[in-house]
């Protein structure tokens, strides 16, 4: 959601008024995130005032793009509160603008819950059911972008900028995934569509009211389990950056379990996945690591972009270890 294409007033509008949407009159850029440009645009149609959230995709393909795309008004047909994209006269929904792709969806209300209490925990983990649940029988595939294949050719890339301690700590997690990743365990786990990144900042909600999930662009079929635990990693623990103690990244139990009974309310867990639950938070924990390492040290350039402290998911992978009485949880470049 930082800006690294600057869109022109008129050049929106002309996209606006292609799909139908009225008369643009505000278009105002999104701080926050790393990935595309966002901008949230106002329309004027028929006598009534619309919010939606303008997209330019600088990473993702024209080829890629229609599987989050559809995936999106998939689930929101199946009634998932989640953004419907716009489609033109021709059924597509992926447009162009500044030779890029680009779509436009619907704005959800509400807003986000960055301290979530138990019944917004409990609250995702049960739409969270009804998503995986909703989205079986979406006929489109494209693997988890950001998956183990991502993470064995990042690490290296990223290893100059570790520690001796981070360096030893994220081989051997990766190790572990590889490991993991081979086994006729991991193999029998649940897979569809997944969401991949439902962190805090991806929900809206109106006070305990869940308004919808947004933000489908790291999704790709995958095991659920991992979706579950991408959830609880960010959902379910302390976020305490200034703390290098070890409260960071520690698990909040009454959140997690309101988090899990409640998918479980709707979607029962099978006993591989109870059994590999552990090994997928490691999973989770370890992607977003290399993932914001990446973004922290080998930046782009965009305007009102602010990166995420890797630091955090190193503390949470810490975190795991130690509730496995495998490793301290204070790491020793924090120490």
């Amino acid at each position: 959601m930082a800006v690294y294409t600057e869109v022109a007033f008129g050049d929106a509008a002309a996209l606006v008024e292609r799909l139908g949407l009225g008369v643009l009159t505000d278009l105002k850029g999104i701080k926050g995130g790393i990935e595309n440009t966002n901008y949230f645009i106002t329309c004027e149609h028929e006598n009534a005032s619309h919010e939606h959230v303008l997209t330019i995709f600088e990473r993702l393909s024209f080829e890629q793009l229609p599987f989050y795309l559809r995936l999106m008004k998939h689930l929101a047909g199946k009634g998932i509160p989640v953004p419907e994209p716009v489609i033109d006269e021709a059924g597509e929904v992926v447009h162009r603008l500044h030779d890029k792709p680009a779509a436009i969806v619907n704005k959800l209300a509400g807003r986000n819950q960055l301290a979530p209490e138990a019944a917004h925990c409990a609250a995702v983990g049960e739409m969270l059911a009804r998503m995986h649940l909703a989205g079986r029988d979406f006929s489109m595939g494209q693997p988890n972008l950001r998956g183990l294949q991502w993470w064995n050719e990042t690490v290296p890339v990223v290893l100059p900028h570790l520690s001796d301690s981070q360096a030893c700590l994220i081989e051997g997690e990766l190790a572990y995934q590889n490991h993991v990743a081979s086994s006729t365990a991991y193999a029998a786990l649940p897979r569809g569509p997944v969401h991949a990144d439902l962190f805090r900042d991806n929900v809206m909600f109106e006070g305990d009211k869940l308004c919808g999930f947004f933000d489908f662009y790291f999704a790709g079929v995958d095991t659920f389990l991992f979706d579950i635990a991408v959830c609880l990693n960010d959902w379910c623990i302390r976020h305490e950056p200034d703390n290098h103690a070890g409260a960071d990244g520690e698990r909040q139990l009454p959140l997690y379990e309101a988090f899990l009974s409640a998918y479980e309310s709707v979607r029962p867990l099978e006993a591989a996945e109870r059994a590999l639950l552990p090994a997928m938070e490691r999973a989770a924990a370890l992607r977003f690591w290399i993932s914001r390492l990446w973004d922290w040290h080998l930046p782009r350039d965009a305007s009102m972009l602010e990166p995420h402290d890797p630091r955090h998911f190193e503390y949470v992978i810490r975190q795991c270890l130690s509730r496995l009485g495998a490793l301290p949880v204070v790491s020793e470049a924090a120490a």
